[in-house]
């Protein structure tokens, strides 16, 4: 048994030899309690979107012209609308000639129309946000009409000409202005400024990879102010698997959309379903 002096010398020995030490560690802290555990959620991978359907490219590898859609008893057609602005007319835009159209493309969302358009890369410039809307809504898509509208053949109604090296640079750059303008998925479908080509272009714009979109159906737009004689030739002219051309620009076609309001209704009548461009291709390059 220890007795109290000798407690305390003890206890003194101790202190001092834990002094030597260090000094003596804290007490460990409690443990946090366990996090409660949550599953993160999967990540989202977008889905590819998938490739438009194209024609396969022409003899002796010149790009592929397409005109109309099948023949067949499924009553489709396909509306196209040019929106045209040459890469000279920025001067006339700007003393408030006006190259767009909302009020067409205001009817054809209201109507639920799908179409297809087909966009100079100068007036996507000239008009990004209405180039960016267009190119976003599931309702259109969005295709190249050159980047100057200039004609890829001489005597083409009176167009400036592309020189044929210039000509595939031309096309390229409509779809740098689309990708500026926020157009982001543009088609690999031209229209050829007037629908003039030859065989000198077909062969130009062959790296290109596009396949080239006429029409079938001429709706005399351009430049008309009679909407019902539009109408009337459209309406005429209509075959299962047509393809119209017909314009977005206010200047160069007032009475557009006033025809589209007599033809889409009557067409509908008739037993026609609106589809784009990229269908009756795909209908097409199925067949073959």
């Amino acid at each position: 048994m220890i007795v109290p002096a000798r407690r305390f010398a003890v206890l003194g020995v101790l202190t001092a030899a834990l002094t030597a030490c260090g000094t003596p560690q804290a007490p460990p802290a409690a443990r946090p309690a366990p996090a409660r555990h949550t599953v993160a959620p999967a990540p989202v991978h977008p889905q590819p979107r998938p490739q438009p359907p194209t024609l396969a490219p022409g003899p002796a590898g010149l790009t592929p012209v397409f005109t109309h859609g099948p023949r067949t008893p499924d009553r489709t057609v396909a509306l196209t609308f040019d929106a045209d602005m040459t890469a000279d007319q920025g001067a006339r835009a700007a003393r408030g000639e006006h190259f767009d159209n909302p009020a067409l493309i205001r009817t054809l969302r209201a109507l639920k129309v799908p179409a297809t358009v087909f966009m100079t890369g100068r007036w996507a410039e000239q008009y990004p946000a209405q180039a960016r809307g267009i190119g976003r809504d599931p309702l259109f898509e969005v295709a190249n009409h050159s980047y100057s509208h200039y004609a890829f053949t001489g005597g083409c109604y009176g167009l400036p000409t592309v020189s044929p090296d210039r000509m595939r640079a031309d096309v390229e750059r409509a779809y740098t202005a689309f990708r500026e303008a926020g157009v982001e998925h543009a088609l690999p479908y031209f229209r050829f400024p007037g629908g003039c080509h030859d065989e000198r272009a077909l062969k130009e714009l062959a790296p290109a990879g596009v396949t080239a979109v006429q029409w079938d159906v001429v709706s005399g737009d351009a430049f008309a102010t009679d909407a019902d004689a539009v109408a009337r030739q459209v309406l005429d002219g209509v075959r299962p698997g047509s393809v119209v051309v017909m314009h977005c620009t206010r200047s160069a076609a007032p009475a557009t959309e006033r025809a589209v309001r007599t033809i889409v209704p009557e067409l509908r009548r008739r037993g026609f379903r609106f589809v784009k461009v990229s269908e009756l291709i795909g209908a097409a390059a199925a067949r073959h």
